[in-house]
């Protein structure tokens, strides 16, 4: 099985942190939302796994290197067409079964379970109570009958999340060739979902599996959502502090400092953050950040950005400075 990883997005939900750093490399409950997904593909039969990269792919592909050592490929989406259009760029090497896993979906599925499948393929699916801004399933006889992105109505709630997995690869690259040379395009863009309807209406067979945990990270208000989930079912990690108070669960890495301070819960401090005399819940430090004097809950501080007596809800980028002294002293 290849895996393909579409990730070439600018990641326009998360800004400001997505101006320096690529959408998967966010940090939740210390460790890359990339870092979670590849983390759930081990111990499974993979022949490579292609990324589709594009603004800052560079650093996609140093974290990759730096951290795992499976084969991987990185194909650049040069113009922004559509996820259809990305897996396309693919298409000289998927050879038979593969897997279709998007970078802002932290999920969990029995993946080893694809070796059985007696369908044509498998779509990940999530209930839920409004399926207006999501695309749907519609199941049928025990098969999807069809794909609708954003429905009017919700008498059909099986969201599709963003996991998909056909056997015939090529097959399903053919449907997306087919739609770029139809035009067929969504808001300017080629979509998953109606190369998966053009399959359907060629006759595969595909299932909706549904899955218990769906974890979103596209915007600030999920990605705490996210680090809160999984600091709550990992219980974090702390590391040694100073005169400080730590409820948990925090995940404190092993290289930051936290001083005089009160942190958590669901807070992490990612390698090199310090913080300083504040008090800190609910909010994510990433790396090399300092705080000091300050009292966040609900924050997102980015990489090298230094905040200094700020009683807020911030979302900071990278490497800013945030002094509500408004002198720097």
């Amino acid at each position: 099985m290849k895996i393909v990883i579409p990730l070439a997005g600018l990641g326009k939900r998360l800004r400001p942190h997505t101006y320096s750093h690529p959408k998967p490399l966010i940090n939740v409950a210390g460790k890359p939302v990339l870092g979670h997904i590849l983390d759930g593909f081990k111990g499974l039969d993979v022949e490579e796994i292609i990324f589709i990269v594009g603004y800052l792919g560079d650093q996609i592909k140093a974290y990759v290197d730096a951290h795992y050592d499976f084969k991987a490929r990185y194909v650049e989406q040069k113009e922004l067409l559509g996820q259809a259009h990305a897996i396309y760029l693919a298409k000289d090497y998927i050879t038979g079964p593969t897997l279709i896993a998007f970078v802002d979906t932290i999920f969990e599925a029995n993946l080893a379970a694809l070796g059985d499948l007696q369908a044509d393929g498998v779509l990940y699916v999530k209930e839920v109570e409004d399926p207006r801004r999501f695309g749907v399933a519609v199941v049928k006889d025990g098969y999807i009958a069809r794909l609708i992105e954003k429905p009017s109505d919700m008498s059909n709630r099986l969201v599709v999340i963003g996991v998909y997995y056909v056997k015939d690869g090529p097959g399903f690259i053919d449907c997306t060739a087919e739609l770029i040379r139809r035009g067929v395009k969504n808001k300017g863009e080629y979509y998953i979902a109606d190369a998966l309807q053009l399959m359907i209406d060629r006759g595969a067979k595909l299932v909706a599996e549904p899955v218990e945990v769906w974890e979103d990270c596209g915007q600030r208000e999920t990605v705490l959502h996210t680090n809160r989930f999984l600091l709550e079912r990992s219980g974090g990690q702390a590391a040694p502090t100073t005169n400080s108070v730590l409820i948990p669960p925090v995940y404190i890495a092993p290289s930051a400092k936290v001083e005089n301070s009160v942190v958590g819960p669901y807070v992490t401090v990612a390698d090199g953050a310090v913080v300083r005399h504040a008090i800190i819940t609910d909010s994510v430090i990433n790396e090399g950040a300092v705080v000091e004097k300050a009292m966040l809950t609900g924050s997102l501080i980015g990489s090298e950005a230094h905040v200094r007596r700020a009683f807020e809800q911030l979302n900071v980028g990278d490497s800013s400075v945030v002094d509500l002294t408004g002198n720097g002293e």
